[in-house]
C-alpha cells in the first residue's frame, strides 16, 4: 500500500513537472528607441531641448569670454596698480568663476530636469501602450529589443507605432 501511494505520488509529480516545462511563456519584443525616434511627441520635446541647451552654451560662452577678457585686461594692468586694488581683481576673478561654474551646474540640473518633465510623460504612454498591444495578442512578456542578444520571436514594434497614432 505504501509503495502504491509513492508511485501515485511519484506519477503526479512527474506529469505535473511535465506539463510546468511544456507551458512556455508567449514573449514578444518591441523596439523603444525605434518608437521614441520616430514618435512625433519626442521630436519635439529633442527640438526643446536643443534650443534651450542652445541659450544656456550661448549664455556660459558670453560668461567665459567675459571672464577671460578681464583676466587679460587685469594680467595686463597689474605692474601699474596697487596691491589692494589686485587683491580686490583676484577676488572679483574668483568670484566670476564660482558664478561661471554655479551656472554651468545649474544649467545642467535644469536642462536633465526638463528632460525628465518632457519625456516621462512619452514613456509612461509608450509602456501603457506596449501593454495594451501585448494583452491584445496574447503575450505574456513583452522586452525591449535594445537589451535583446538575439530577437527571433514577434516583433510588434509596429502595432505599437500604429497604437500610438504614427
Amino acid at each position: 500500500m505504501k509503495q502504491l501511494k509513492t508511485l501515485l505520488i511519484a506519477t503526479v509529480l512527474f506529469f505535473g513537472v511535465n506539463q510546468a516545462a511544456q507551458a512556455q511563456a508567449k514573449v514578444a519584443h518591441v523596439d523603444i528607441s525605434e518608437i521614441m525616434g520616430k514618435m512625433p511627441a519626442m521630436i519635439d520635446a529633442q527640438k526643446q531641448l536643443e534650443k534651450l541647451s542652445t541659450t544656456y552654451d550661448a549664455d556660459y560662452k558670453t560668461m567665459v569670454d567675459e571672464f577671460q577678457a578681464r583676466v587679460k585686461k587685469y594680467d595686463a594692468e597689474q605692474a601699474t596698480v596697487s596691491d589692494k586694488m589686485n587683491e580686490e581683481r583676484a577676488k572679483e576673478v574668483q568670484d566670476m568663476q564660482k558664478r561661471i561654474v554655479d551656472f554651468r551646474d545649474n544649467a545642467q540640473k535644469e536642462l536633465q530636469k526638463k528632460e525628465q518633465d518632457l519625456t516621462k510623460p512619452l514613456y509612461d504612454k509608450i509602456r501603457a501602450s506596449i501593454q495594451k498591444v501585448g494583452k491584445a495578442k496574447g503575450f505574456q512578456y513583452v522586452v525591449n529589443a535594445d537589451q535583446l542578444l538575439l530577437a527571433d520571436g514577434p516583433n510588434i514594434t509596429v502595432d505599437v507605432k500604429k497604437d500610438l497614432g504614427f
